[in-house]
C-alpha cells in the first residue's frame, strides 16, 4: 500500500479539559473554531470546549472518531467519522475540513480516503456528509445545484460542493440555516399565539420543563423522539427508524446537562388520551450567552393541523425571553422542503442565514 502523503493522527480525548493531556484536544478545538470563522465570520456555530468534550465521547448509541493533519508545526486539517451503534448501523457520517491557506494540496482528499476506509472497516455502506454555505449567493441566479427533493439550492462553484461531487457524493437535501433576532415583534407574537390557541381549542394543554422530563411523561417523550428521524423530511438520505425508550431519553438529557446547556422543553398534551402530541427543545449555554439554538420540534402526524408546532415554539420563546435576557438571537435548521415548519419560523421572524448541503454516497 502506498504511503499517504500526509500523516493522519488520531485525537485522543482527555478526561477533562484541564487535564494534563488536554493540549491536543484544545488545539483541535481551536482549529475547529478557526474553520467556523473562515466560513461564517462569526462564532455562532462554534461549541464551548466542555460541550465538545461531552458530545465527542463514545456512548452506547454512537461513536465519534477524530483525526488531524499537521503542517508547519500546527493542526491545519481535521476529519471525523460518527458511527451509530444501535440504529442505522449501515451508515457513517463523515466530515473533512482544511484551513483555506492549506487547501489545494491534497490534504482533504487524503483525509476523506482515510475516513472512508475507517467507515468501510466498520461495515458501513452508506456514507453521509454535509457542507456549509452562508447566504451570500443568489438563490435564483445561475450556477446552482439542486438536490433530488427539488427544494433549495447550493452554489455549484463552491469549493466544498466541487469536492463532494468529485468524491462521488450526491446532493440529497438542502437545509436552511435561519436566525431570529431578539426581541421579536411583541404584537405579532401575541397574534400568532392567539390564532394558534384558537385552532387547538380545549383539546390540548401545554406543559414545560427545563432539562429533565417528569417521570410520568418520559415514555411518551421517547415515542416522539423516535419519530424525529422518520416523520421529519429526509430527502434521499437513508435512515431507518430509531428505537427510543426512557433510558435513551435520560441519556440525552444527561448529555445536555454535562455539556453545560440549559434545555427548555415545551410539549402539547392531548387532554382526551393523555398522550404527548408535540414537543420542542430550545437550548442555551452560559458559555455562549448571546445565542440560543432551536433544536428538535415535532408534532405527531395524527395530531397535525392544530397549530401545535406554533404553540410549543412560542411557549419556549417566551420562557427564553423571561429567563435569558442576554440572548440576542436564536438559530435553527429546517429541511428546505419542510414548508410547514418553515412557515412557522418565518411567521415568528426567522430569516435565512445560510444553507447546509446534505450529501450521500453508497459503497
Amino acid at each position: 500500500m502506498p504511503t499517504a502523503p500526509y500523516v493522519i493522527e488520531p485525537l485522543v480525548l482527555p478526561v477533562a479539559i484541564d487535564a494534563p493531556d488536554a493540549g491536543e484536544f484544545l488545539e483541535f478545538g481551536a482549529l475547529s473554531d478557526a474553520l467556523v470563522l473562515e466560513t461564517w465570520s462569526n462564532p455562532d456555530r462554534t461549541s464551548p470546549p466542555g460541550a465538545r468534550l461531552e458530545y465527542w465521547r463514545e456512548s452506547p448509541y454512537s461513536q465519534l472518531r477524530l483525526f488531524y493533519v499537521r503542517q508547519d508545526g500546527r493542526m491545519v486539517a481535521r476529519s471525523w467519522i460518527r458511527l451509530a451503534l444501535q440504529d442505522n448501523v449501515h451508515t457513517a457520517i463523515l466530515r473533512v475540513d482544511v484551513l483555506k491557506a492549506y487547501s489545494g494540496r491534497g490534504i482533504g482528499r487524503t483525509l476523506l480516503a482515510h475516513a472512508e476506509e475507517v467507515a468501510a472497516a466498520r461495515g458501513r455502506t452508506t456514507l453521509q456528509s454535509f457542507t456549509e454555505h452562508p447566504a451570500d449567493f443568489a438563490a435564483d441566479g445561475p450556477g446552482l445545484l439542486r438536490p433530488g427533493t427539488g427544494s433549495g439550492v447550493l452554489p455549484s462553484d463552491a469549493r466544498s460542493v466541487r469536492f463532494a461531487l468529485k468524491a462521488g457524493y450526491r446532493l440529497e437535501q438542502v437545509s436552511r440555516f435561519s436566525s431570529l433576532t431578539l426581541p421579536p415583534d411583541g404584537d405579532a407574537l401575541d397574534r400568532l399565539e392567539q390564532e394558534a390557541a384558537e385552532r387547538a381549542g380545549e383539546r390540548y394543554e401545554l406543559l414545560h420543563w427545563t432539562d429533565t422530563c417528569p417521570d410520568e411523561y418520559v415514555d411518551q417523550l421517547a415515542v416522539l423522539m423516535s419519530r424525529m428521524i422518520t416523520d421529519s423530511p429526509a430527502g434521499g438520505l437513508s435512515y431507518d427508524e430509531e428505537a427510543w425508550d426512557a433510558a435513551r431519553v435520560r441519556h440525552v438529557e444527561n448529555k445536555w446537562k454535562k455539556a453545560g446547556q440549559d434545555s427548555l422543553v415545551a410539549c402539547a398534551r392531548h387532554r382526551e388520551t393523555g398522550e404527548l402530541a408535540a414537543y420542542s427543545v430550545l437550548q442555551v449555554s452560559p458559555a455562549k450567552p448571546w445565542i440560543a439554538n432551536q433544536d428538535d420540534t415535532l408534532v405527531a402526524s395524527y395530531h397535525r393541523g392544530h397549530r401545535l408546532g406554533m404553540l410549543v415554539k412560542i411557549l419556549n420563546l417566551r420562557r427564553l425571553l423571561a429567563g435569558y435576557p442576554d440572548v440576542e438571537r436564536i438559530t435553527t435548521f429546517n429541511a428546505a422542503e419542510n414548508d410547514h415548519m418553515l412557515s412557522i419560523n418565518v411567521a415568528l421572524g426567522f430569516r435565512p442565514a445560510g444553507y447546509d448541503g446534505e450529501w450521500q454516497k453508497s459503497v
